[in-house]
């Protein structure tokens, strides 16, 4: 099994690419060790010392380390422990944790124009944040101002914000005229 790395945008953020699937569809975020308890491969990444977070793709996955340690100490060690779970045979997530689209529900008199903003946000934003290792789902919207939230390597990215104002938010703005803002949630 050879497993590719590449660089992210996010310089505490590493994606790794085991060359098979890690998840069938949707996203799934691990922020903190507590989160990992649905997925084998979280819990077994979070097991290496310094891992602050993990993130999971279709094909990729994503940690993010503590500012306090350096990747040549622990890229070694993570890149162990994704072998060692696919040579174990387990699955990536527990039968009972599902990924999902990671898009908030939205009910309420503006449901056409949510579908709107989702159907942009899956079509033009996530495949080209996907590449860097991330993700940005919808969690609502109201009186013309989009949340957003951030996850994997855009998560405390350094240049998440220029790429929520000046990408996002105009992308947003020009298709859909009642959008007039976006803004990230934690």
């Amino acid at each position: 099994m050879f497993i590719q790395t590449e660089s992210t945008p996010n310089p505490a953020t590493l994606k790794f690419l085991p060359g098979q699937s890690v998840l069938e569809v949707g996203t799934a975020d691990f922020p903190t060790p507590d989160a990992a308890g649905g997925s084998p491969l979280a819990s077994r990444l979070f097991g290496v010392d310094g891992v602050a977070g993990v993130f999971f793709g279709t094909d990729f996955v994503t940690v993010t380390k503590a500012d306090t340690v350096e990747w040549d100490h622990i890229k070694p060690a993570l890149l162990g422990a994704i072998m060692e779970h696919y040579q174990s045979g387990q699955s990536v997530m527990a039968d009972d944790h599902k990924a999902t689209s990671g898009h908030a529900d939205h009910d309420g008199e503006d449901g056409e124009i949510v579908g709107q903003i989702k159907e942009l946000l899956d079509s033009r934003v996530r495949p080209a944040v996907a590449q860097d290792g991330g993700d940005i789902t919808f969690h609502g919207f109201d009186r013309g101002i989009v949340y957003l939230h951030m996850q994997g390597a855009c998560a405390g990215c350094p240049s998440s914000t220029l790429t929520l104002k000046m990408g996002i938010e105009n992308l947003l703005r020009h298709y859909i005229p009642e959008v007039t803002e976006v803004r990230p949630v934690a």
